[in-house]
């Protein structure tokens, strides 16, 4: 009851609705499919974490077509770090 109770002004289904705004899981569902089990549950890949966000970071640029001009703008922006810059 509390959570219903802290988050009530969140539960208008119907407003939201009739603003086109999705209110299943679907769609969320659907993006986790295309960006990551795609790319990283082939068969017999294994990853780090560290190396699946990696994967993963560079995955959602391509799939935002804006993203990616805008990761590369600002790479031309602020320069890349290298090892002797860290």
């Amino acid at each position: 009851m509390t959570y219903f109770k802290n988050h009530r002004h969140q539960m208008k289904y119907g407003f939201y609705g009739e603003q086109c705004y999705p209110i299943g899981s679907g769609v969320t569902e659907a993006a986790c499919k295309t960006v990551i089990k795609q790319r990283l549950c082939c068969s017999g890949m294994r990853w780090k974490e560290t190396g699946a966000a990696v994967v993963l970071s560079l995955r959602t640029l391509v799939l935002t077509p804006t993203r990616w001009s805008q990761f590369w703008n600002k790479l031309n922006q602020y320069g890349f770090p290298t090892l002797s810059s860290l």
